[in-house]
């Protein structure tokens, strides 16, 4: 969920790059940011359990006020889940959502040194016979998530109980981050593919498979997704989870994963499978017709526990900065 900078440019040295000052600054940059994040993950994997986790609250502390811009964003977000929130219930609410991101990140970093056992003591699941159902049918599953929670437990998770995933994130930049958080991801079981113009075909080469595939569902990366109501507002989501189940018959399962007051726990909810068949005359009108119950489903998810929702960017048209941020 890191912003994305246009840096693919500057990537590889020319005479031109490295006498411009600029250059090396961006260089630096990049360096500060990659660096920045190995040192967290080493950190969160070299201190006990209860320490890491206890630095949550301070590391959600001062990124809220280290960052005004999210923090107004994160406001507008929770105002349309819940309309009502205002003054000291929302300022708590925003501290919450900055407070679960944190704990986001330190738990992902120290995934990949824990143990089976630890992972599955600390999740509880609630609907996992549907995806059980859906493999059992041989055609895979697709499952739909909001930016929620913990994701990266669960996808751990069902890993460790031998069902093949493959997960399709966001380019990050500088490249080497987005390296490192592959083979961070990769630890953990998941075959990880960029979104881009070749995600398609890998998704249907997995779910041809009888893979899981996870599809991060409530923002548009790439732009040009289906228009449908989100939260009572008109915005576009990525048409890519409808398009692929019609196309292969894999059911969608909209996802849930929550973090609980429990030390370490989370709970994956499984909802029941979206209808997945062709009604229209076009294959653009079903793809439109199944990413708004695709919408309604994650409003769904996502009112059960709105402080987990890890939502920092602009997302609707009418969201300061929507029309210049990367998507």
């Amino acid at each position: 969920m890191s912003d994305e900078r246009d840096s693919k440019a500057s990537d590889t040295p020319s005479w031109g790059n490295l006498a411009d000052p600029r250059w090396h600054a961006d260089q630096l940059a990049n360096r500060i940011t990659t660096n920045s994040y190995k040192a967290g993950a080493l950190a969160a994997r070299l201190l006990p359990r209860a320490l890491a986790a206890g630095l949550a609250t301070p590391a959600g502390l001062g990124a809220n006020f280290a960052s005004p811009e999210r923090r107004a964003m994160i406001e507008r977000h929770l105002q349309r889940v819940d309309p009502t929130l205002r003054g000291l219930r929302l300022r708590r609410a925003v501290q919450e959502s900055f407070d679960s991101y944190a704990r986001y990140w330190i738990e992902s970093f120290r995934l990949p040194t824990m143990s089976k056992r630890a992972v599955a003591r600390s999740f509880r699941e609630d609907g996992y016979h549907h995806l059980l159902t859906a493999l059992d049918a041989g055609k895979g599953a697709i499952i739909a998530l909001p930016h929620l929670g913990g994701w990266e437990w669960a996808g751990r998770w069902i890993a460790d109980r031998g069902h093949p995933i493959t997960v399709i994130v966001e380019r990050l930049e500088p490249p080497e981050l987005f390296d490192w958080f592959v083979d961070l991801r990769s630890k953990l079981g998941m075959t990880v593919v960029p979104v881009g113009p070749e995600a398609g075909k890998a998704v249907i080469r997995a779910l041809n498979s009888n893979h899981v595939v996870c599809l991060l569902s409530d923002r548009d990366i790439q732009g040009g997704g289906p228009e449908v109501e989100f939260f009572g507002e008109r915005t576009t989501l990525p048409g890519g989870a409808a398009t692929v189940a019609l196309r292969t018959g894999a059911p969608i399962l909209p996802t849930g994963i929550y973090f609980t007051d429990r030390f370490d726990g989370h709970l994956g909810y499984v909802r029941p499978p979206i209808p997945v068949e062709r009604q229209e005359k076009r294959l653009r009108d079903d793809v439109q017709r199944i990413t708004q119950l695709i919408a309604q489903e994650l409003e769904v998810l996502i009112r059960r526990a709105p402080s987990q929702w890890h939502l920092f960017q602009p997302n609707w048209p009418s969201d300061p900065g929507y029309e210049h941020h990367p998507r």
